[in-house]
C-alpha cells in the first residue's frame, strides 16, 4: 500500500482514519501496546489469537486485550523449528514473533479453543516462556445450559481468578456489567459498519473495513468506538463511482488472516465483498450481551445462543452449508467465494458441505488457498476477474 504524498492536513477525514488504521496494521512490534502501558501504572496488557475470547473479562481487569494476528512480512526463521511445514502458516508466525520479541510488550497470551495446532500452540508456549501467563481458553461444543453453559461459565470463572491474580486487583461485576456495555457499543458499531458496507460497498471498500476492524485488537475499546463512530459519519459525504462489481461472501478466513493487499486485490478483480468471516473474533456475537443480572451468566448465554457461524465451533445441526447459502442471499450476493489457508483443516472440512449446499441453492462458487505471507496475488487476480466475469456474462444469479 503506496504512502500518499499529500499533506496530511489536506486528506480528507476518512483518509486519516484509515490511514491510522493502516499504521496500526503494520506495527509488527506492537509499539502502540508498549506506549499505551508507559502512560499508566502497572497497566497490562494480553494477547489472543484473531477468534473469540472473552475481551470484556480483561477489559474488566483494566489490562488491554490484543490481537495476536501473524505477521506475512515477516522471515520467519525460528519458528520452522517449532512446527510441521504441513501445517498453517500462523503458529509459525506466532513463534516467530514471540522469539523475536515483537511480542514483549504483552504480560500472558490467551490461545482460544480453535483447532489441534493451536492447543499444540499453547503448550509450545508454555515450554519457550515459562515465566509468562498462558492460558488455552476452551469452549463448550455442547450448547446445553446444564452442560456446556455449565462447563463455560467454570471456564470464565477461571479465567477471571488468573487476572485478579496477575493484575492484584478484583474484577467485581459492576466492573464487568460495564466491560459488557462498553463491548456491545463496539459490537453494534462494527455491525453497522458492516452493513454499511453491504448497502454502499463502492463507498466502503472491503479493506478499509478490515483495516477498521483490526485496529480493535490494539486500540482501548472505546478510542475504537470513536474511530468506527467518526469513519461512519464520514462516509454519506464521501463520492464513490459505483462499479460493474458483482457482490460476493468470502468464507474460511476466520483465523490465520489474509494480507490486507489480498483483500484489495480481490476487489480490483471486479468483487465488491458484503459480507466475509474475517477477524471473526470482533464480530463473534451477534447479539448484544444482557447487561443486567450475573454478568458471567450473561456471557455464557451469549455465547451458547448467539455465536458466531465458523469452522472452529461444533453444529449439533451440521448445516454449515446451509447457513452459508442464507448469509449470501442476506447479503444478496451475487456470489461466494471459500478462501481458506493453505493447511486449514476445520475450513476445508466444511467446504465439502459448502459446496453441496451452493451447488444445490444454485450460487456460484470459486475457491483458492492463500497464507498470511502470500506475495504474489496475480494468480489470484485472474482467477476472480475470471469469476466475476462468467457471472456477469452467464449467470442468472
Amino acid at each position: 500500500m503506496s504512502e500518499s504524498s499529500e499533506n496530511p492536513s489536506d486528506k480528507s477525514p476518512i483518509d486519516k482514519i484509515v490511514a491510522r488504521a493502516s499504521a496500526l496494521y503494520r506495527d509488527a512490534d506492537l509499539g502502540r501496546v508498549a506506549n499505551w502501558k508507559r502512560d499508566g501504572d502497572n497497566r497490562k496488557a494480553i494477547g489472543h489469537l484473531p477468534i473469540y475470547v472473552p475481551r470484556e473479562l480483561i477489559h474488566a481487569a483494566g489490562m488491554l486485550p490484543v490481537g495476536v494476528c501473524g505477521n506475512g512480512d515477516l522471515e520467519i526463521i525460528k519458528g520452522d523449528a517449532y512446527f510441521q511445514s504441513y501445517i498453517c502458516h500462523l503458529p509459525r508466525s506466532v513463534i516467530e514473533l514471540g522469539l523475536s520479541g515483537r511480542l514483549d510488550a504483552l504480560d500472558g497470551m490467551l490461545f482460544p479453543s480453535i483447532c489441534d495446532v493451536i492447543r499444540n500452540l499453547s503448550g509450545m508456549w508454555k515450554l519457550l516462556f515459562p515465566d509468562a501467563y498462558v492460558k488455552y481458553l476452551d469452549v463448550p461444543q455442547n450448547f446445553d445450559p446444564s452442560v456446556g453453559g455449565r462447563f463455560y461459565r467454570h471456564e470464565l470463572g477461571s479465567l477471571r481468578g488468573d487476572l485478579e491474580k496477575l493484575g492484584g486487583i478484583v474484577i467485581d461485576d459492576d466492573a464487568l456489567a460495564a466491560s459488557i456495555r462498553v463491548y456491545n457499543r463496539n459490537s453494534a458499531l462494527v455491525r453497522e459498519l458492516y452493513a454499511t458496507r453491504r448497502d454502499q460497498p463502492e463507498r466502503v471498500p472491503a479493506w478499509e473495513v478490515y483495516l477498521l476492524v483490526r485496529a480493535g485488537y490494539t486500540l482501548e475499546v472505546e478510542e475504537h468506538n470513536t474511530m468506527l463512530r467518526a469513519y461512519l459519519d464520514a462516509v454519506p459525504s464521501r463520492q464513490a463511482r459505483v462499479l460493474d462489481n458483482i457482490r460476493v461472501v468470502i468464507r474460511g478466513a476466520f483465523c490465520e488472516q489474509p494480507p490486507v493487499e489480498l483483500i484489495r486485490t480481490l476487489e480490483r478483480a471486479g468483487c465488491y465483498i458484503v459480507d466475509d468471516d474475517y477477524l471473526l473474533g470482533s464480530r463473534w456475537l451477534e447479539q448484544p450481551v444482557k447487561e443486567d443480572g450475573d454478568p458471567l451468566d450473561a456471557l455464557v448465554e451469549a455465547f451458547l445462543n448467539h455465536s458466531a457461524d465458523s469452522a472452529s465451533l461444533y453444529t449439533e445441526s451440521g448445516d454449515n452449508g446451509g447457513r452459508l447459502v442464507q448469509s449470501a442471499r442476506r447479503a444478496r450476493a451475487d456470489g461466494v467465494i471459500l478462501s481458506a489457508p493453505s493447511f486449514c483443516d476445520p475450513a476445508l472440512l466444511d467446504q465439502p458441505m459448502q459446496v453441496a449446499a451452493l451447488e444445490a441453492a444454485g450460487i456460484p462458487f470459486t475457491t483458492f488457498l492463500y497464507a498470511e505471507n502470500t506475495g504474489q496475488f496475480q494468480v489470484i487476480r485472474e482467477q476472480a476477474g475470471t469469476f466475476a466475469d462468467s457471472i456477469r456474462l452467464w449467470s442468472d444469479a
